[in-house]
C-alpha cells in the first residue's frame, strides 16, 4: 500500500529519549496528574502525526494487554472507555463484565516507529470498576495505591530495580510450536560475557538495548548470560510503579525485536533442561527524601536495622508469596533442589542459592535482592507481595531465622496450597483475588504432571493459545 500521502509521527531516536527522560523526571517528581494531563492532551491534540494511542494493561497473571485507540476519539472519549473484563483471564465473570479504563498520563512513552508502528504512542491505564472504584483485579493500581499512600503518609518512596534474563531462540513463535520440534534451537553458544561482535545475540542485544534507551530505560549493561543464547540487558531503578511497567516494555520490546530478527525472545524460566535457567532478580530500597533508609555504614554488611527487619519479614512469609514469584509450572523446574538454584530460604551476603541476597552497596546503591523471582512473575503482583510484605508482614519466632534450614517448594502444586491457605495472602490481596488467582494456577497445575523431569506429550488438538501457554510450562 502506498505511504506517499501519509505523514505519521516518526521521531528519531534521540528525540525519543528526550522526550523519555523527561517524561520520567516529572513523574519521579511526583508533579501533579492534573497538570501532567493537560500537558499530555495539549500535545496529543497539537501534534497532527499521531493517529492512536494505546492503552496498556494486565490481567491477573501479568498478561500485557493493548488497546489502540483512534486519537481524536480518545481526547473525547478518555474519561469513558469501556471494556469487556470477562475476557481478561481473572477478571470479571460474564454476568458482570463491564469495566472501565483510566489513563495514568504519567506512565507515556514515546516509542521508535520502526519498532512500534509509525503514528503512535503508548499510555499505561488502570482498570475501574462499574462503580468507579479502583478495580481489585487490576494489581497495578493495588500497587500503585499503596506507594502512594506510604508516600503520602509517611514520605516513603519505593525503589526497584530488575534484572530480567531469557532466551532467544531461533525461528518465531518458538514457544508455540514445541509440540512440532520438540526443542528449542539456540542462536549462539558463546556463554557468559562471551560473543562475537556481530553475533546474532549481540546484534539483539543491541538493538533491544538502543530501544530501551529510546524509552528512558536509562541502561547500566548488557550482556550474554550463562547459559547458550541467554540474554539480560540491565537498566537503572525507579519508583516501582514506573519499574513495574518498565518489565512490562522491556518484554513487549525483546519480543518484537526477536520477531523482527527472526526469532523469539523467552522468558520462561527453565525452557531447557541442562542449563542456566532464567530468574528475575529484583532489587528493592526504601527511601525517604534522599535518604536510603537500607543503608547504614555500620550495620551488618552495611545494612541498616529497618532492611534486616524488611528481610526477616520476607523470610517470615517466604512460602505464603512464593507462588506469586514463581506462578508457573515451569518455575520450579528452575527451583529444583538437585541443582544451584535460589530455593534456600534464607539470607547471605555470598550464597547465591538464597531467596534473599544483599549485595555491596553504598549510601546511594545499598538494596536487598530477592533472587527467587520467576521472569514469568506478575511483576505488578511480585512487587507488591514483597514490599508489602517487607513493610507490613509479621517476624516469625524461628532460631536463626536466616539460615534456617528452610526451602521453597519444589513443585507447583505444593506452592498452591500454602498460596491458597494464607491468612497473609488473604490480608494483602482479599480473599476474592486469592481465590481467584488461585483458581487460574491451579487450572494450569491440574494439567501438568506433579514430579520433576516428567515429560507429558502434548494433545493432538488444534490450539488455543492461552491453553497451549499453560500446557508448555510442564515439558521441562
Amino acid at each position: 500500500m502506498s505511504t506517499e500521502f501519509r505523514n505519521f509521527l516518526a521521531l528519531s531516536y534521540e528525540e525519543l529519549e528526550e522526550l523519555n527522560l523527561q517524561a520520567k523526571a516529572e513523574r519521579a517528581n511526583r508533579v501533579s496528574i492534573d497538570e501532567i494531563r493537560e500537558k499530555r492532551l495539549k500535545y496529543l491534540t497539537d501534534e497532527k502525526r499521531i493517529k492512536a494511542v494505546t492503552v496498556l494493561f494486565s490481567d491477573l497473571e501479568g498478561r500485557l494487554h493493548l488497546l489502540d485507540y483512534d486519537k481524536k476519539f480518545l481526547l473525547g472519549s478518555y474519561e469513558n472507555l469501556t471494556f469487556d473484563g470477562s475476557s481478561i483471564r481473572g477478571f470479571t465473570a460474564q454476568k458482570e463484565s463491564d469495566l472501565r479504563l483510566g489513563i495514568d498520563w504519567s506512565a507515556f512513552y514515546w516509542v521508535p516507529a520502526d519498532v512500534f508502528g509509525n503514528g503512535k504512542v503508548l499510555v499505561f491505564g488502570t482498570v475501574i470498576d462499574k462503580d468507579g472504584t479502583p478495580y481489585s483485579g487490576d494489581i497495578r493500581g493495588v500497587l500503585k495505591h499503596y506507594s502512594d499512600t506510604l508516600y503520602a503518609k509517611q514520605g516513603l518512596t519505593l525503589n526497584a530495580a530488575n534484572e530480567i534474563e531469557g532466551f532467544l531462540f531461533a525461528g518465531r513463535d518458538a514457544e508455540r510450536r514445541f509440540h512440532e520440534t520438540n526443542k528449542f534451537e539456540f542462536i549462539n553458544t558463546g556463554g557468559y560475557y562471551h560473543v562475537l561482535p556481530l553475533d546474532p545475540l549481540r546484534q539483539f542485544i543491541d538493538t533491544a538495548a538502543e530501544v530501551q534507551r529510546a524509552m528512558g530505560f536509562q541502561n547500566e549493561k548488557d550482556h550474554p548470560e550463562v547459559a547458550p543464547s541467554q540474554f539480560e540487558i540491565n537498566y537503572s531503578y525507579g519508583e516501582v510503579v514506573a519499574a513495574a511497567d518498565q518489565i512490562q516494555l522491556y518484554k513487549l520490546l525483546t519480543r518484537q525485536i526477536a520477531n523482527n530478527m527472526g526469532y523469539t525472545a523467552s522468558f520462561l524460566p527453565k525452557p531447557v533442561v541442562g542449563v542456566n535457567g532464567s530468574g528475575m532478580h529484583t532489587n528493592v530500597s526504601i527511601s525517604k527524601g534522599k535518604t536510603n533508609l537500607f543503608w547504614d555504614e555500620k550495620g551488618q554488611e552495611q545494612l541498616s536495622g529497618y532492611g534486616w527487619e524488611f528481610i526477616d519479614r520476607i523470610l517470615t512469609h517466604a512460602l505464603d508469596i512464593c507462588l506469586i514469584l514463581n506462578p508457573s509450572v515451569n518455575a520450579y523446574r528452575r527451583l529444583d533442589p538437585h541443582f544451584e538454584a535460589p530455593n534456600q530460604i534464607k539470607a547471605s551476603a555470598t550464597d547465591r542459592g538464597s531467596m534473599v541476597r544483599v549485595p555491596i552497596g553504598n549510601s546511594r546503591s545499598m538494596r536487598v535482592e530477592v533472587r527467587s523471582v520467576a521472569p514469568d512473575a506478575n511483576p505488578y503482583l511480585a512487587l507488591y507481595s514483597i514490599f508489602k510484605t517487607g513493610v507490613d508482614g509479621s517476624t516469625a519466632k524461628i532460631d536463626n531465622l536466616r539460615q534456617a534450614e528452610r526451602y521453597l517448594p519444589d513443585n507447583v502444586q505444593q506452592a498452591l496450597e500454602d498460596f491458597k491457605t494464607s491468612k497473609w495472602i488473604a490480608e494483602i490481596l482479599g480473599a476474592d483475588v486469592q481465590g481467584r488467582y488461585t483458581d487460574l494456577k491451579q487450572a494450569s497445575a491440574d494439567r501438568c504432571a506433579r514430579a520433576l523431569g516428567t515429560f507429558v506429550k502434548a494433545p493432538e488438538v488444534q490450539y488455543h493459545h492461552e491453553v497451549y501457554n499453560q500446557s508448555l510450562w510442564n515439558l521441562f
